[in-house]
Parts: C-alpha cells; sequence; structure tokens
C-alpha cells in the first residue's frame, strides 16, 4: 500500500499516517482476552478455539482485499483506509490466535521448543510479508497491471489458506478446567459480598467478565511483581522502535532512491524472505541453547547496526549491489531479533491466557512502532530528506531498551530457567491470593 500511494502521489508525512490504521496492532490487547473465552457459534464445535478463529479473520482479510481491488485510490481514499482498517482489524485478531495456537501446541515440559516455534512463526509470517508481497510489486511493473488488480489476486491466494487451517490440528489444552478453578475461587470471594444484592446470572456474569478481562492482567503483575511486570513492559514498548522507524520509510525510501518496483519486489522481499527465514532458524538454535536473553542481547545491537548500511546506501545512491548486501544484513538482524523477541513474550505468558497476555505484551511492542513510526515521515520531512541522518536516528532508537535489558538480565535468566524446570501445567497455574 505504501508503493500504492506514493504513486499516487501522496506526501511521506501523508503515507506515514494512512499506516496509523494498523494501530489495531497495538490495540488487539482489548478484545484478545474474547480469544480465550469466546466459543463461535459451529465453527468451534467443528474447528475448536483457535482454528475457528483463525478462520473467521481470514474472511475478514479477504473481504477488505476484494474491496481494495474494486477502487482507485484517487477516487476514495477515505475507502481504502476503512478496507485497510478491516484488513488490519482481522489480521490483528488473527496473529492472537495464532500466537496462541503456537503456544498451546508446545506441551509444557518441552519449554525449549519456544524457540524453534518463534523461529517457524517468524518464517511463515515473511513468507507473507516478503515472499507473497514480493509478487505484488512485480506484478505493478507489469503491463496490463493495476494495484487494485494486483489486491484481487492476493485475496484469492489467502482465501487458499483456508484449507491449511482446516488440515492443522487442534491442540490440546485444559485452559477452560483452569479458567473454572479460578471463576470457583472468585465465586467464594465474592458469595458473601454479592449474594444479599446481585442475582445469580447477574453474579455469575461479573465474574466471568473479570476473569476474562481482568485476570490475565492481574495475573502477570501478581507472578512478576509491579516493579519487574513495568520494566518488563517498558522494554516491549522501546526494543523494536528503530526498524518500526526504517520500516514504515523503507519502500518511500527504496522510490525516492532510484529503484524500481520489480527491484524492491526482488531485493527487498524475494531476497528478503529466504535471508530472514535462513537466519530465523539459525536465530532460534543460538537462542536454544545460549538463552533468550542473550539472544535479545545479540539481536539488539545488530539490528542496530544494520541501519547504518541504509545510511550508506542513501550516500551511494541506486547500487544493486548494495541493495544486495543491505537486504541481507538487514534480513539477517531482522530474523535475529524477532525469533528472540518472540520467544522471550511467549516465556512471559501463563497458559491459562495465552491468547490474552501474548497480545497484551505483542500488541505494547506495536505499540511504539504504530504510533510513533507513524511519525517517521515527519521526522524525514523535518530533516529536510536527509535520509543518510534518519537511519543513523534510527540506529540510536534501540539503546535506551538495551540499558533496561542490562538491568534485568538476571531477573529473566531466573525466569527462564524456571520455565525450563517446569514439568506439567499444573505449575504454572496461577498463584492463589
Amino acid at each position: 500500500m505504501s508503493a500504492w500511494l506514493k504513486e499516487e502521489g501522496l506526501s511521506r508525512s501523508s503515507i506515514g499516517f494512512f499506516g496509523a490504521v494498523f494501530v489495531a496492532y497495538s490495540i488487539n490487547f482489548l478484545w484478545s482476552p474474547l480469544i480465550d473465552r469466546v466459543k463461535l457459534p459451529l465453527l468451534h464445535r467443528l474447528l475448536g478455539q483457535r482454528r475457528s478463529w483463525i478462520i473467521l479473520m481470514q474472511i475478514g482479510i479477504i473481504s477488505g482485499c476484494l474491496l481494495l481491488s474494486g477502487m482507485e485510490t484517487t477516487d476514495g481514499l477515505a475507502m481504502a483506509g476503512m478496507a485497510a482498517l478491516l484488513i488490519s482489524i482481522s489480521s490483528a485478531t488473527q496473529d492472537i490466535a495464532i500466537d496462541a495456537y503456537r503456544i498451546d501446541i508446545i506441551p509444557a515440559a518441552d519449554h525449549e521448543k519456544i524457540s524453534a516455534a518463534a523461529a517457524m512463526a517468524t518464517s511463515g509470517w515473511w513468507t507473507g510479508y516478503a515472499g507473497l508481497g514480493s509478487i505484488a510489486f512485480f506484478l505493478a511493473d507489469m503491463d496490463g497491471w493495476q494495484w487494485s488488480t494486483v489486491y484481487l489476486l492476493l485475496a484469492t491466494i489467502m482465501s487458499s489458506f483456508v484449507i491449511a487451517v482446516l488440515l492443522a490440528k487442534e491442540p490440546e489444552s485444559n485452559r477452560d478446567l483452569l479458567q473454572h478453578k479460578i471463576e470457583a475461587r472468585y465465586q467464594q470471594k465474592l458469595a458473601g459480598v454479592t449474594r444479599h444484592y446481585l442475582p445469580m446470572p447477574l453474579r455469575r456474569g461479573l465474574i466471568w467478565l473479570t476473569v476474562t478481562l481482568a485476570e490475565p492482567i492481574k495475573e502477570f503483575f501478581d507472578r512478576n511483581g509491579v516493579k519487574l511486570a513495568i520494566s518488563l513492559l517498558l522494554f516491549i514498548l522501546l526494543f523494536k522502535i528503530g526498524e518500526a522507524f526504517l520500516g514504515r520509510m523503507s519502500v518511500v525510501f527504496y522510490k525516492e532512491v532510484g529503484f524500481s518496483n520489480a527491484e524492491i519486489g526482488f531485493y527487498s522481499k524475494l531476497i528478503g524472505w529466504w535471508v530472514t527465514i535462513a537466519f530465523s532458524l539459525i536465530g532460534s538454535l543460538f537462542t536454544m541453547r545460549f538463552g533468550i536473553v542473550k539472544g535479545l542481547f545479540i539481536g539488539g545491537i545488530a539490528m542496530a547496526a544494520s541501519n547504518l548500511m541504509f545510511a550508506l546506501m542513501a550516500l551511494v545512491g541506486p547500487s544493486q549491489l548494495l541493495f544486495l548486501a543491505t537486504v541481507i544484513v538487514d534480513g539477517y538482524t531482522m530474523a535475529w531479533s524477532s525469533v528472540a523477541f518472540v520467544a522471550f513474550i511467549s516465556m512471559l505468558c501463563n497458559r491459562s491466557f495465552t491468547a490474552s497476555q501474548y497480545a497484551l505484551l505483542a500488541s505494547l511492542g506495536s505499540l511504539g512502532r504504530t504510533f510513533l513510526g507513524s511519525s517517521s515521515g515527519l521526522l524525514v520531512d523535518s530533516l529536510n530528506g536527509n535520509w543518510s541522518l534518519f537511519f543513523l536516528l534510527t540506529s540510536l532508537m534501540v539503546i535506551p531498551s538495551l540499558v533496561i535489558l542490562y538491568f534485568l538480565k538476571d531477573r529473566l535468566n531466573d525466569i527462564e530457567n524456571g520455565h525450563r524446570a517446569a514439568k506439567s501445567d499444573d505449575e504454572v497455574l496461577p498463584a492463589k491470593n
């Protein structure tokens, strides 16, 4: 969409703000508890809790692509924004269900496999974003193809992924039993207080809402303590801000430097896809061997250093050899840091509230990327288009999060070692007050 809007003549600032429709990734934690608790009529009976939500959201994404395929942005920019918002909400909700599926499918005793699962999640995400995304750029440069037609093809491809969900295995879980135990505990606590004021149906509804909406957050703070919990949240918020600023403006930068859509599709998408998959697997092996905390340190430092390659490209110009080198370095650092980051967030989740807590933590990471990243175009404009200085500043943005990580490393190693020692789901039940 950034490339499409650029060709339609929108300014860098407008493109940056247009991307704010994807704020859904930052606030999807608001409805993530529903993914844990609400059973979709009919679909749940046929597919189970996780797969039913995934398929419903895929239908939303397909619908958004079909809407975009039937419009021209110059004539219906507001409608294009609404279609993009539908895609973002559906996609952000699908992310919740997929991430919960990924964590639930791994037995608690196999905690070391979380890093491997994070690598597969990163590889899968990049297969869609870069592998299939490259098709859009190639076709956009071909005669007879318009961006609206490209979105029609993407809707068709997305439709085929429903088959993958139907063939997947629904993870086994005792989540319902655990949540019922928590509800029973609340029932005992509130019985003496509310029995004279609320009838039983309302009392049960109040308890259901409390367990669904409030308990995931309460459990996270109770388990970690307020000070550590806030520090963890601050680290998650800051870790990938520099990458977000770079990512939001990367396609605009490529086009201003002088690369064609086909070149962007080949180097940034297609080559970046395979590089990311390869280094995701390598990064997961390192993280499994040496731990998630060390993986985060290496990934963060490498991520900051890789942004300097973009600064060099801004000085040199449209060199395809430098473009290739930059994509390889950027793909390596992005894959490594993403695997460690996904494994880190997964490690912090309680299996009673997988979807709720993972979405809360992941969306917090997206908050900085979405809100602050949407001002990336303004930053470039304020620098009078000085792309080299812009990329230098993005490389410095990771430093605050690494400082926080350094002070938390001992506590995080204790948490990771504690998970490795876990033998059953019973050991991650919420503590009784």
